[in-house]
């Protein structure tokens, strides 16, 4: 019987040893999930790679042979995967996403069957930033209102009349501009804010303390008082359970009575019947919107006042949407032709490569589950194969000895004559090499079993999975020690 047919439906994972410069198979297949135009993708990866098109909603539209072989995977936003969804695929290793929110994945399911997922999180950050004050300053001196109003034909004969269509301008400069979230697009908008004269105000519980300082920034640590000193609110952060609808019925009152509310970041942030019913009873003087809650847009909204709605389009320009596509198949480039995570800027679930648990680096016994070769349990080639280091790697903490006898017993006795001090110093020396020697793991023998891991077979298929030890990237961990009133994470989504 086919060895592959008893194994479990996803965690099934065949390695046949790694290639030290080239993939594991001779055309690894790559598929774009939710498109049809590679052109961009096919000149990066068509030589180490055989690059397929899904064009799917969901997926089961997507081919079998693509679930079957696919180690890859490009996908926009129209497309959402599941735990269930993510189980399909027998092959698959990587998922790159073309934008820079994962709220459409489950990342958490993807890294327990051993899928990366990364984002491309550098692009579109300028088009985003310039998009959002392009709808601050349209919502402060009403130019997309006063500009219909020529164009339907309305005349403007003399000041009264100008007066009266342009009702609700105001002044920039002195005004206090309050950012949820200052990662990469909030301090680009901050930035631009400044210039025209605005009092920048941010809340990030996430963000260590001094970015106010560098950016010449007032920095608050509740929602709350950023909401009450804000003459417009802009959110600039990703969507999670922490943070739906952080735009409510409760902090719409918490807001200053005809404040203006920017939403370039993820439509789910506002709940879009309360934003409708203040616009209509004048409580927010103005609002507007580039993400929606479920796009394309048709709701609440369609018939509320002083509200500018766009098609989420505040990242684009030919220059972002050639950049995104390039740096996202660039990173399943370096999946295929290197080690998974080492090669990979911008993996979001990287924890679950980690060689070791988090149980034993807080010195928990789960550690002897991962043995010498191991990198989050996956299994890369011969145990004898060690990771390239110049720094030299120490055993397991223990305080019995792998040797099988205590360190004191290994070091010879004091040598007669102990005042002769060349003598003592030799002894001391032969004492800590033996010490040291005492704490090094002993040898696998070539036979023994791999110790299993629970969610993992000891083996790999699909891209090489390096075994070298790395550090989560911090910009991809929140520490659960962080308190705030209400969690918004610092990394933007357009």
């Amino acid at each position: 019987m086919d060895k592959n047919l008893m194994m479990p439906k996803r965690s099934r994972i065949d390695v046949k040893g790694s290639f030290a410069n080239g993939p594991l198979q001779a055309r690894p297949l790559v598929a774009l999930l939710d498109g049809r135009d590679c052109s961009i993708e096919m000149p990066i990866l068509k030589d180490v790679a055989t690059v397929a098109f899904c064009d799917a909603q969901s997926t089961s539209e997507i081919h079998e042979k693509v679930l079957n072989e696919a180690v890859g995977a490009l996908m926009w936003h129209t497309i959402i995967l599941t735990k269930e969804d993510l189980e399909k695929f027998k092959a698959l290793r990587i998922i790159v996403r073309i934008g820079s929110g994962t709220d459409n994945i489950d990342v958490k399911a993807a890294g327990e069957l051993g899928i990366a997922v990364c984002n491309v999180p550098g692009y579109g950050v300028e088009e985003v930033a310039d998009t959002t004050m392009c709808l601050i300053l349209n919502l402060y001196r009403r130019t997309y209102w006063l500009a219909n109003m020529v164009r339907e034909g309305k005349k403007f004969t003399g000041p009264e009349q100008v007066r009266e269509a342009a009702h609700g301008c105001a002044r920039i400069r002195g005004d206090t501009l309050g950012l949820v979230g200052l990662g990469r697009i909030g301090s680009a908008v901050a930035l631009r804010a400044k210039a025209f004269g605005f009092n920048v105000i941010f809340y990030d519980p996430y963000l260590p303390d001094g970015i106010d300082k560098s950016l010449g920034l007032t920095r608050v640590y509740t929602l709350q008082d950023l909401l009450f000193q804000s003459d417009c609110v802009s959110l600039h952060c990703t969507l999670n359970e922490h943070n739906h609808h952080l735009i409510n019925e409760f902090t719409i009152k918490q807001m200053r009575p005809g404040a203006f509310l920017v939403n370039t970041a993820r439509g789910g942030l506002v709940d879009d019947e309360t934003l409708a019913l203040a616009l209509k009873q004048g409580r927010i003087r103005a609002a507007a919107l580039d993400v929606h809650e479920n796009e394309p847009y048709n709701g609440a909204l369609k018939d509320a006042p002083n509200l500018i709605c766009t098609p989420h389009a505040a990242f684009f320009s030919d220059a972002s949407a050639t950049e995104l596509r390039e740096m996202a198949a660039t990173e399943i480039r370096r999946a295929i032709v290197g080690n998974i995570p080492e090669v990979l800027r911008n993996c979001v679930n990287k924890e679950y490569f980690m060689r070791t648990p988090p149980t034993a680096a807080a010195g928990g016994v789960a550690a002897a589950v991962y043995p010498e070769g191991l990198n989050g349990g996956y299994y890369t080639g011969a145990l004898h194969h060690r990771a390239h280091s110049t720094t030299p790697h120490d055993g397991p903490h223990s305080t019995t000895n792998l040797g099988g006898s205590s360190s004191s017993a290994l070091a010879p006795p004091p040598p007669a004559g102990a005042n002769n001090s060349v003598a003592a110093a030799a002894a001391a020396v032969a004492a800590a090499a033996a010490a040291a020697a005492a704490l090094l793991p002993s040898p696998v023998p070539p036979n023994a079993a791999l110790p299993t891991v629970p969610h993992l077979s000891p083996q790999v298929g699909g891209l090489p999975l390096g075994i070298h030890l790395s550090a989560p990237d911090p910009n991809n961990h929140l520490s659960s020690s962080i308190k705030s009133e209400v969690k918004v994470e610092s990394t933007e989504t357009p």
